[in-house]
């Protein structure tokens, strides 16, 4: 198993880099929003590796952070969910943004992922439940958000910012991080200034 590839970077593309690691060029597919993290061509880099081996090929797919790599690999142990996929989530949220999806059970927010249906969204989050709770976004850890739904207050608030116009997840994260013993209407004019204030 490769782990990571140090070299310089000869390649960039929207979707796959080619590293030259002493002489010998490695062919990686990342997802699209890895480009901006990487230097410019000509330059050293480091990418995190995961390497899928098939009866007719052996696939490198490459991220900047190990917490994406972790991200892909408990993307890919979903059934339905292959490397492709998993790239194509990881292009369009960070690993962040996924454990937040999976612990308010925001499965809409994986179907933007090309190729990624409501089915397969929604077993991602099924599947997928409790297994980010390591993860902390702006201060406010997964627990915090899991906590929202025990809170029939803050279960309630979360609901009307959904209905609001807000998505599972960004209303989750608002009230996650307010006090839940509030009534129903404070939480949600505190919600909807985190919100307004681009704060999540």
């Amino acid at each position: 198993m490769i782990y990571s590839l140090t070299g310089i970077l000869t390649e960039k593309n929207l979707d796959s880099v080619v590293i030259d690691v002493s002489g010998i060029g490695f062919f990686v597919s990342v997802p699209t929003n890895v480009g901006a993290a990487l230097p410019p061509a000509g330059e050293k880099c480091t990418l995190y590796t995961y390497m899928a081996v098939k009866e007719d090929a052996m696939d490198l797919y490459g991220f900047a952070d190990r917490a994406s790599l972790s991200c892909f690999k408990t993307l890919i142990g979903v059934s339905g969910v292959g490397p492709k996929a998993g790239l194509a989530i990881l292009s369009v949220m960070s690993a962040q943004k996924v454990a937040l999806a999976v612990s308010s059970g925001d499965f809409k927010a994986f179907t933007a992922a090309q190729g990624v249906g409501p089915k397969v969204a929604q077993r991602i989050t099924l599947e997928l439940k409790g297994k980010f709770n390591d993860i902390s976004l702006s201060g406010v850890g997964m627990a915090d958000v899991g906590a929202v739904s025990a809170s029939d207050n803050a279960s309630q608030a979360v609901s009307a910012l959904v209905a609001l116009g807000y998505s599972q997840s960004q209303a989750a994260m608002a009230v996650a991080g307010l006090d839940g013993r509030q009534d129903v209407q404070s939480l949600i004019k505190q919600g909807l200034k985190l919100l307004a204030g681009g704060k999540i």
